[in-house]
């Protein structure tokens, strides 16, 4: 094989495989904690004082004391092209699979033909849990995702959790160098916060009152804001 097909399949391998991590390993393994430069930068502020602003940062939505309820971007805004196709989480003491989505590709097809796509579709996620999802203490996320004819450089992702207007834990993510047209898989690993008895047992009398902004990143301007909502009644 000569040089330049050696090359070529070489790039071919690279867009194939999409820079697939299998860890996240920057910002720590399951996420990364505030340090003290994160808190010197963070000044607390409201969601409409984001909405006013032009441009939002990770500063911005740190400085964030309670759940959003509205988007602080549109979808437009994502003009790299970053599409989640797959999501899955398991326990990662057992291996179990706790839940697992995957974008029905043919359906997103037949809309857009008829054209019936919402602006808001595939920003919102509402989980359903038993009670034991509390008692776990370590959880892994895959995603796998897609990108578009942009190469995508510092990709992070900053998901915050409440409960009602108090703040459980804020989790922090480098995606990294995403290279264009690329398919790419990686396993976001939490850690969670020892929940007192008393809070336990809100969470569970109050389905849906835990709730989730996930705000991605690139080049720390805000391009993608997802939603979660989450209950953990299942099974009684």
């Amino acid at each position: 094989m000569s040089g330049s097909n050696r090359e070529a399949a070489k790039e071919e391998r690279k867009k194939a495989g999409g820079g697939v991590i299998n860890r996240l390993k920057a910002r720590r393994l399951q996420g990364r904690e505030a340090t003290d430069a994160d808190h010197r930068a963070v000044v607390p502020v409201t969601e409409h004082e984001l909405l006013g602003l032009p441009e939002l940062r990770p500063e911005h939505v740190l400085g964030l004391s309670r759940v959003t309820e509205n988007y602080l971007c549109k979808p437009e805004e994502n003009i790299y092209g970053i599409d989640f196709t797959r999501f899955k989480i398991r326990d990662l003491e057992t291996g179990t699979v706790l839940f697992e989505i995957s974008k029905p590709c043919s359906e997103q097809d037949e809309d857009e033909e008829a054209g019936q796509v919402d602006s808001s579709a595939g920003r919102f996620v509402r989980y359903q849990f038993t009670p034991a999802f509390l008692r776990l203490r370590k959880v892994g996320a895959t995603v796998e995702f897609t990108v578009g004819d942009k190469p995508v450089k510092s990709f992070r992702m900053i998901e915050r959790h409440y409960f009602r207007d108090r703040i459980l834990k804020s989790f922090d993510f480098d995606f990294g160098f995403c290279i264009p047209n690329s398919s790419n898989t990686c396993e976001h690993m939490y850690e969670f916060p020892q929940l007192s008895e008393e809070l336990v047992h809100l969470m569970i009398d109050n389905p849906y009152e835990t709730r989730s902004d996930s705000f991605y990143f690139v080049d720390n301007k805000l391009i993608m804001h997802n939603k979660a909502d989450y209950a953990y009644n299942g099974g009684q």
